[in-house]
């Protein structure tokens, strides 16, 4: 994914960033030990997508986010759809991707850019297809774990997509 790859093929996240009022609540200052936001790049390519799973899994468990396990299983497998998807409709026109984590006080969100200007869309189920529908199963998984996702337009010209998750399971 980048210069520093690990030998297992993992890729180490830089610490934590600034995040101002990373989801806090407003008569706590301090953030939470997990709290902040990691932003790293990768080349549009297929090793890229197993790269950044292993990568957030990484974060996840060294900054010791208190995510609930099908939460962090949905996200691995939102992480997955989300580079595939750049990976194979971008590429042509973003040799590079990010992928940033933010984290805050009961809430993860995950966004994955790239600088190809198409805004994809969800297909519906269409059982002769035996791709496509990975946005589907974003958006299905975002919305059984209680969360919201969207795609917006970057300032470059580029397009992020981003699903914003509980950290606690939606049904306790």
């Amino acid at each position: 994914m980048d210069d520093h790859e690990r030998e297992d093929g993992t890729v180490p996240i830089p610490g934590p960033q600034p995040h101002p009022e990373a989801g806090r609540p407003a008569d706590r200052a301090d953030p939470l030990p997990y709290e902040g936001v990691w932003r790293f790049t990768a080349p549009s390519v297929e090793a890229s997508v197993p790269q950044a799973r292993h990568a957030v899994r990484d974060l996840l468990a060294h900054q010791g986010v208190p995510v609930a396990e099908d939460v962090a299983d949905g996200l691995l497998l939102i992480v997955s759809e989300l580079v595939t998807n750049a990976v194979r409709h971008a590429a042509v026109l973003s040799p590079t991707l990010s992928v940033e984590v933010a984290v805050g006080s009961g809430w993860l969100r995950l966004s994955v850019e790239d600088n190809h200007p198409y805004r994809p869309t969800a297909l519906e189920t269409d059982h002769g297809r035996t791709g496509g529908r990975g946005l589907l199963l974003v958006r299905e998984i975002t919305r059984e774990a209680g969360g919201a996702c969207d795609i917006a337009h970057t300032a470059n010209g580029g397009k992020v997509v981003w699903v914003a998750l509980p950290l606690g399971p939606a049904f306790p």
